[in-house]
């Protein structure tokens, strides 16, 4: 059986490369983003690098890969994510190795999840304000980390003396938590910034 190591590998270069190929550096000529995509790279490595720095071994942890999918779509959020990984992981004092790890399973994975699920959204729901807050902003992060780290503890499993059933509820607990953020920040976008967010438009969601 492949080392699971290598196709973390594998599977990270190759959502990666898939990214490259939408040129995610082109979202950056839109002005507007240029300040939240360098507030996020600046705010989102502390909190991977606090999550690293835990004692218990397990890794729960706010990733915000959803919501810069919203604000920065899903190309560039990815390769975004690849700097944060990396800080993230030096200043929570860990091997530079598991920033792999952390990349795939609380980055990529995430981010990914959420663009099918928000695609899946734009398809088969009605093109209201409400839904893109509730179904994008919450409902889609909730299920994109909730999987995402469920994953994760089924093939790494769970540190000594942590139950695996421990770690799944706490993957859904903080997975619910990171919606409730992320909706709400949206929200807030939505009514004051909506020049903040790549995937809303006044045109698609408030129809005249």
């Amino acid at each position: 059986m492949p080392d699971l190591s290598l196709i973390e590998w594998a599977l990270t270069l190759s959502v990666l490369t898939l990214a490259a190929v939408f040129k995610p550096w082109s979202m950056l000529r839109n002005r507007p983003l240029q300040n939240p995509w360098l507030a996020a790279l600046v705010v989102l490595p502390w909190g991977w690098g606090a999550a690293a720095a835990t004692s218990s071994g397990a890794v729960l942890q706010i990733s915000g890969a959803c919501l810069l999918v919203l604000m920065v779509g899903w190309p560039l959020a990815c390769w975004t994510l690849v700097p944060v990984a990396l800080l993230g992981t030096w200043m929570g004092g860990q091997p530079l190795a598991g920033a792999v790890d952390s990349l795939l399973w609380f980055g990529l994975a995430p981010a990914t999840l959420a663009l099918l699920t928000g695609l899946a959204i734009r398809r088969w729901l009605p093109n209201h304000l409400f839904v893109y807050i509730l179904g994008r902003g919450f409902f889609a992060t909730a299920l994109a980390v909730c999987t995402a780290g469920s994953v994760h503890a089924l093939l790494h499993g769970s540190p000594q003396g942590l139950a695996l059933a421990d770690m799944l509820v706490g993957y859904w607990l903080i997975g619910w938590g990171e919606a409730f953020t992320t909706g709400m920040l949206v929200a807030t976008m939505v009514a004051f910034r909506p020049q903040w967010l790549a995937t809303y438009s006044d045109q698609r969601y408030l129809p005249v």
